[in-house]
């Protein structure tokens, strides 16, 4: 089947052959939609945080809030690859307690491919695959916090920073600057204890924020579906601060670069030449660039 039957399949509600167009933009394929037929914008949701502090099990219960309000819902979920083996789990779809239930819910994984900050460039073109196939609200699932984890910015309409009871974590999403860029900060377990201390000394930080307007913070309990609709309410009636778009757009930029970098038919050949020392990185970034 050529590229356009596949795409109006996908279109059509086939989700075989949306499952395949996803794996041609991750391998790099191009795709032309037709120009009578616009996609449709969908609502794009990123949800970042450290390992361990629930976000597929948060994304369970906002797939669920979306259904129960007959809106459909598509999950990216990224899981990190080896950077030997290039293999990947692709296991975050085991802890979202909503991933099966139906017309209404598409959840793809991936593999970060080894690209830098786990993200490829090719995300655009899935997020706008999956708005051309009438998906209205499109999550990103990142692999973790860290000093990579800003690249969500490029890809996301809005941004979701999740922790846990423990303080310690949110301290280096601080480090990182993502706490900077998120609408929302979500301490999940507030069942736990510790979880309104946490909130508590997250919101005193962000006092201190110099003339910055400071994210909203909210407790909620995934395992206990408590929470869930305040939070909800605020990620959709929030609004993105202006100056949030300009590093979006450097981000994409970034993310494209990397992408084209890693994509080269050249790249191996650089890489042994500059481990034998036969090039410089000057030489090799030159090299690659050509």
């Amino acid at each position: 089947m050529d590229q356009d039957s596949l795409l109006k399949s996908a279109a059509n509600g086939n989700r075989r052959d949306l499952s395949r167009l996803l794996t041609y933009l991750e391998q790099g394929m191009k795709l032309n939609f037709p120009e009578s037929n616009p996609s449709m914008k969908s609502s794009v949701t990123g949800i970042t945080g450290p390992p361990g502090v629930g976000k597929s099990s948060l994304i369970g219960r906002i797939i669920s809030y979306w259904n129960s309000r007959n809106q459909n819902v598509a999950v990216l979920a990224i899981d990190p690859s080896s950077p030997r083996s290039g293999g990947a789990l692709l296991g975050d779809r085991v802890r979202m307690d909503s991933a099966d239930s139906g017309e209404l819910v598409y959840v793809r994984s991936l593999s970060t491919g080894g690209h830098p900050g786990g993200m490829s460039s090719s995300l655009i073109s899935m997020i706008e695959l999956l708005s051309y196939c009438g998906w209205e609200n499109i999550v990103i699932e990142t692999v973790g916090s860290g000093q990579s984890e800003i690249k969500i910015v490029a890809f996301a309409d809005k941004i979701i920073l999740v922790d846990g009871p423990d303080r310690g974590d949110i301290i280096q999403a601080e480090k990182a600057g993502i706490i900077e860029l998120a609408d929302i900060i979500v301490i999940n377990k507030s069942d736990l204890p510790g979880a309104t201390k946490a909130a508590e000394s997250i919101r005193s930080s962000l006092s201190f924020a110099d003339g910055k307007t400071s994210p909203d913070v909210v407790l909620v309990s995934a395992q206990m579906n408590e929470g869930i609709d305040e939070m909800m309410d605020l990620v959709e009636n929030c609004d993105s601060p202006d100056w949030r778009e300009r590093i979006k757009i450097q981000e994409r930029l970034i993310s494209l670069w990397d992408s084209r970098l890693l994509s080269s038919p050249n790249l191996n050949r650089v890489i042994n030449e500059l481990q034998t020392g036969s090039i410089s990185l000057d030489d090799a970034l030159d090299d690659l660039a050509r």
